[in-house]
């Protein structure tokens, strides 16, 4: 029989144990990279409900549109084609036309800033080829009047862009150049209101378009979205990755879990700390996505509320006195059928 002296033993502990630090090393780096796919828990209860109106008006069926709330009154506007402005009283319960857009405007996030709403980052015209609208919109609902803003820098132009707005700056993220068709880009740029100037900041770390932007404190998420290729299909080539730009340090990160359904024309809203993606059109099924679906900014992990009661994309929702808001929208990928309803969750 063959017996192992002592130090052979010991080597060979040793040697294993540098095996086992290699492999938890390995699996911990595996378990940080962008591709990482955490399990999902339901966190909120409820059911999101339609809101009818006391007169039975309805907003203006539309999609690619953008939907914004100014004190008690919620504002749905542009679209595909030139429509009004469907706005909703909350007091009265009641749906009100408003003053249609001067030019078609579609594929945007509005912005509220000093009781104005702004459109920016826009497209206008027919599918696969849309342009890119040359000047900010500004809505403005005192007057129910639309204006023509500051021009966007020619060399910057695109649609389907990420907007919101932090301390007097509205901040323009991602989107494409050319409709449907390419020119997927990933700029960042800001513009000041008070100077009517642009900065160019640092580009993220990819191109993506038909999405909605977030930002918590300092940090700007860009969420969700896809590179669109009219030509090999629209639907696909959807975005997990969740880039972040901190303002502070100028500086973008990319976390570590990715959203669990990729999805595009999604609406994007924080609350708090937490980050909610609401529905959106993919590739992999025909009828719009109904997920919520929630980022923990804090720690990072993601989280699963209701279900939209009908899925929707191109459009945009509304945090109103502990309740989440949708109007409108396309029921299934692509442009039909457009929706005319106000959906409601309630966190009360």
């Amino acid at each position: 029989m063959k017996y192992i002296g002592i130090t052979s033993m010991v080597e060979m502990y040793f040697q294993m144990r540098h095996v086992y630090i290699f492999l938890l090393g390995f699996l911990l780096a595996a378990q940080g990279c962008v591709n990482s796919k955490q399990p999902i828990q339901k966190t909120a209860d409820g059911a999101w409900t339609f809101v009818e109106s006391e007169d039975g008006s309805k907003p203006e069926a539309r999609h690619e549109a953008g939907f914004a709330g100014i004190g008690d009154r919620f504002y749905l506007l542009g679209g595909r084609g030139i429509k009004p402005t469907s706005i909703y009283d909350f007091n009265e319960r009641k749906w009100i036309q408003g003053a249609p857009p001067p030019l078609e405007l579609h594929h945007f996030q509005p912005v509220v800033h000093d009781g104005l709403i702004y459109v920016a980052g826009a497209m206008t015209g027919p599918y696969p080829g849309e342009t890119p609208v040359e000047n900010i919109y500004i809505y403005d609902p005192d007057s129910d009047a639309w204006h023509q803003g500051p021009s966007i820098p020619q060399a910057r132009l695109r649609g389907g862009a990420g907007a919101v707005v932090k301390e007097g700056s509205l901040y323009l993220l991602c989107g494409i150049q050319d409709g449907h068709r390419g020119g997927h880009v990933s700029w960042l740029d800001v513009y000041d209101f008070t100077t009517g100037t642009w900065t160019v900041l640092p580009d993220a770390p990819r191109p993506r378009d038909h999405f909605q932007a977030a930002i918590v404190g300092d940090h700007l998420y860009g969420i969700a979205g896809r590179t669109t290729m009219a030509a090999d299909n629209p639907f696909k080539n959807t975005i997990g990755a969740v880039d972040v730009f901190d303002i502070r340090s100028n500086k973008w990160t990319t976390l570590s879990n990715i959203l669990p359904t990729e999805r595009a024309g999604n609406a994007a809203l924080a609350i708090g700390t937490d980050i909610l993606v609401l529905g959106g059109e993919s590739f992999n099924q025909e009828i719009a996505h109904s997920e919520v679906e929630v980022l923990d900014t804090r720690t990072g992990s993601w989280t699963s509320w209701p279900d939209l009661v009908r899925g929707r994309h191109g459009t945009g929702v509304l945090w109103y006195h502990g309740s989440l808001y949708m109007a409108s929208g396309c029921g299934n990928r692509g442009g039909t059928p457009e929706l005319s309803d106000l959906i409601k969750f309630s966190l009360d």
